[in-house]
């Protein structure tokens, strides 16, 4: 069998025009009615006597977050007055510097320039510059604000209280580091003896001096601040605390404000991993302490996700930005007034665009009023914008693989069978294009399901009515437009089988789920302890996709003679999760191993609670 190939994918991407992909980065403009929400968040902003202020815009991964942020920003820039908005973005820095200091050096920075012009100003300015630098160069940051957030310690590093005393005398008198370049043994020899003098500063005193110095130099500048912190969504669970951490050193600063953007079950998984043995109270109380006012991005519905895709395909179609704008504006006006308007109809959004009725558009317009009750209403897809661009491209590069192979498949039919490998995963999946091959691509069942209302017969896979909202889903699927009983469906799964990896698990999962996947198809034994702390970050919600993308893996083993590279991975998650734990079991006992497990895997799996259990 002919495979997806390097070719393949570098002759789409290479021939103009031939694989234009929805962009997956955050949009300026509003194509989901965020603008009332971004407009409440400047109105706080600029209500007088609100800041200082820390504002929380909540969401799930790929809800629309950045894009919230990006909409309130460009109200700021329309404001009357001259906000200093700055842009933090906190995975940016992971791995590479620790976040405190780099969101410290960042706000002194602005600063600084903000401040060029006015030299008393600007030299105020450089020195709190130096001051950062200067955290930094003696590993101040890394214990110093835990203190100051009343963090037990267990007291500070010797190097850092040591060149502490000589570091901050410099800037205290001088405003830079002299004596940085000691060598460990000199740094130790003078541990004992640098705080004694009267001009020394505690870690806690030296962050006063900071906040202090910064507010005098906000208060001459005459300007508001506005912080902006993104991505958190992506940060491990230390770089998101450290991050936090570090914004509670400006929070009732004058002048400031904070908006931080955050999936509130993350943070609180981040302080559960972060501060062990935090309670769930805790883990609550610490981002109630953090943000004053939170605000979360409105979960996109039914007419929300059919706006969205109507947008979608008229960029795809490439109608002129004018068009667009109408065509935007439009539906934004309809979704603003739907708490008492019927939604707006198809050919009245056709009008907008100027586009035929008969046209590709209008099919694809046809195509959206379909399948929107269907993403906004899975619990997999549950109306995510960015898993529902993520399909879209994945249908997209099927269609363009099918074309250039000559395959006579419709997108109408692509769509249909992506958001079916989406919605029900790798195993049940794997179970229906079964039944295709079997049946010289028209199986019975399917003809079943759609004369029957979406009735699943008894003799259906398990996998389709163990799970109540998989069931549920396949029956409500059934009944979409196109009807695929008649089509012979070969084509179409052969070509879902090369993308399966792209077009089932990878799609839709955050980057923690995608980092998780990567480690355990990774893992050649089960006391990986990078895997096993990795597990704990995984998101409640994904951790069955993960073992379907792990599973997805093992199906290309061919050799079990000798264990392959993963499957200790899907063990640990079987041992984490008890649903995934159930999928794994299921797919053993499918699995054809010549009537007898290899000797290595009734070892393995003898020692196995989750498989004994099942």
């Amino acid at each position: 069998m002919a495979q997806f190939t390097r070719r393949d994918f570098e002759s789409l991407v290479t021939e103009k025009g031939k694989l234009a992909l929805w962009s997956d980065k955050e949009s300026d403009n509003d194509y989901l009615n965020f603008g009332e929400v971004s407009q409440i968040t400047v109105d706080i902003l600029t209500s007088t006597g609100m800041l200082p202020v820390s504002i929380g815009v909540f969401g799930n991964w790929g809800a629309g977050k950045s894009s919230l942020l990006k909409l309130i920003e460009q109200r700021l820039e329309a404001d009357e007055k001259d906000w200093i908005t700055i842009n933090f973005d906190a995975w940016l820095y992971q791995g590479y510097d620790d976040a405190r200091a780099s969101l410290l050096e960042v706000i002194a920075t602005a600063l600084t320039q903000a401040a060029d012009g006015d030299e008393g100003l600007y030299k105020k300015a450089k020195k709190l510059l130096a001051r950062v630098d200067g955290f930094r160069a003696m590993g101040f940051m890394t214990e110093g604000a835990a203190l100051l957030a009343g963090i037990p310690t267990g007291g500070l590093l010797a190097r850092s209280v040591s060149v502490l005393g000589n570091a901050t005398d410099g800037i205290q008198d001088q405003g830079e580091y002299q004596n940085l370049g000691k060598t460990a043994k000199e740094a130790k020899e003078q541990v004992g003896g640098l705080l004694k003098p009267e001009t020394k500063k505690s870690p806690p005193q030296q962050i006063d001096t900071f906040r202090k110095e910064y507010g005098e130099i906000l208060e001459e500048l005459g300007k508001p601040l506005v912080v902006v912190i993104d991505n958190l969504d992506r940060c491990l669970p230390a770089n998101a605390i450290h991050t936090l951490e570090a914004i509670r050193l400006f929070l009732f600063l004058t002048n400031t404000a904070f908006i931080i953007a955050a999936d509130e079950e993350m943070i609180r998984s981040s302080v559960a991993d972060y501060f062990k043995g935090a309670s769930d109270r805790h883990q609550i109380d610490y981002l109630d302490k953090l943000i004053q006012v939170p605000i979360r991005v409105p979960k996109a519905g039914v007419r929300e996700i059919r706006s969205y895709l109507f947008m979608l395909y008229a960029i795809d179609h490439g109608l002129p930005p004018d068009r667009l704008e109408v065509l935007r504006e439009g539906l934004e006006k309809a979704l603003q007034q739907s708490w008492k308007e019927d939604p707006i109809t198809r050919q009245d959004v056709l009008v907008l665009t100027g586009e035929p009725e008969e046209g590709t558009l209008a099919r694809a317009f046809a195509r959206a009023d379909r399948i929107a009750p269907v993403l906004a209403n899975s619990p997999i897809i549950h109306g995510n914008p960015r898993i529902v661009k993520r399909l879209l491209n994945v249908v997209k590069m099927r269609s363009q693989i099918a074309r250039r192979r000559s395959m006579p498949l419709d997108e109408a039919v692509i769509t249909k069978l992506v958001i079916f490998e989406r919605c029900v995963g790798v195993t049940a999946t794997a179970d229906f294009y079964r039944l295709v091959d079997a049946e010289q691509g028209m199986p019975m069942l399917l003809k079943q399901l759609e004369e029957g209302g979406g009735q699943i017969p008894d003799d259906a896979p398990k996998t389709w009515t163990d799970n109540p909202s998989t069931k549920s889903f396949i029956s409500e699927w059934a009944q979409l437009e196109p009807r695929l009983s008649g089509v012979d469906l070969r084509a179409a799964i052969y070509l879902s089988r090369e993308t399966m990896p792209i077009g089932a698990y990878v799609v839709g999962l955050s980057p923690v789920g995608r980092e998780v996947l990567d480690v355990l198809v990774s893992t050649k034994n089960t006391s990986s302890p990078t895997a096993e702390k990795l597990l704990d970050t995984l998101p409640l919600e994904e951790q069955i996709p993960v073992m379907e993308g792990a599973i997805s893996h093992l199906r290309q083993v061919s050799d079990w003679s000798r264990r392959p590279k993963g499957f200790a991975g899907a063990c640990l998650l079987a041992r984490h999760s008890t649903g995934a734990a159930k999928i794994l079991v299921r797919y053993l006992q499918e699995l054809e191993l010549g009537g007898k497990p290899p000797a290595w895997m009734t070892a393995l799996l003898k020692e196995e609670e989750w498989y004994k259990d099942d």
